[in-house]
């Protein structure tokens, strides 16, 4: 009985991830905004904004989803926990691979802290750039270009007058945490391809359209 119990649990184990579409949807759309602002759009800018604001709504999306979504997504599936993660870097060494219904302890550890910084980093520009919303919004009859240049005009004459948007400890924070996101994001992926070399499955397939 015993083992069939574990021959049951070792297929589950192979067997390939089933992520929703909004898991899907956020994470890809996350991913786009996030290249966007850091590839596209100029720092302090109208659109930078408009798409931070747009991260923001994505985020609380998957936060919202991972309270009342399928199990997989949700954070009781995988709650963050150190002592997990330590005992998921034993089984790595032990050459055992354990089922996970969602993600692997190690891998909720980065889920939780890419969500963390993310947070920081859309509650800093949030606070930064709040007050200069009121200009495009209050252009209510303005063109979309028009309220962007308006923006850029005005977040250069801040820049002249100082850079206080860009300047002091809120901006240093930000900026700070921008380059941990960065971070984590290039070892999520690294943990990704192990994870998947280890499996020998490809666990990045589960996460695109069409699939599971």
């Amino acid at each position: 009985m015993t083992t069939n119990h574990q021959d049951e649990a070792r297929e589950t184990a192979l067997r390939p991830r089933r992520w929703d579409p909004v898991v899907k949807l956020t994470h890809w759309s996350i991913v786009a905004a996030i290249v966007a602002n850091a590839l596209f759009t100029g720092e302090g800018s109208y659109t930078h904004m408009l798409v931070g604001y747009g991260l923001a709504a994505l985020l609380a999306l998957r936060l919202l989803w991972g309270l009342v979504g399928p199990a997989e997504a949700r954070f009781t599936a995988f709650p963050p926990s150190p002592r997990r993660a330590i005992a998921h870097i034993r089984e790595i060494a032990s050459g055992d691979r354990k089922p996970h219904r969602s993600h692997n302890p190690l891998g909720a550890l980065m889920v939780y802290a890419i969500w963390a910084t993310l947070l920081v980093i859309i509650a800093s520009g949030a606070i930064m750039t709040g007050p200069d919303i009121a200009g495009p919004v209050a252009m209510a009859d303005a063109t979309p270009s028009t309220q962007a240049r308006a923006y850029d005009e005005e977040a250069e004459d801040g820049d002249e007058a100082g850079g206080e948007r860009e300047e002091g400890a809120l901006g240093e924070v930000h900026e700070a945490a921008v380059t941990l996101l960065y971070g984590l994001i290039l070892l999520h992926i690294a943990g990704v391809l192990f994870e998947s070399r280890r499996q020998g499955r490809n666990l990045a397939l589960a996460m695109l359209p069409g699939r599971g």
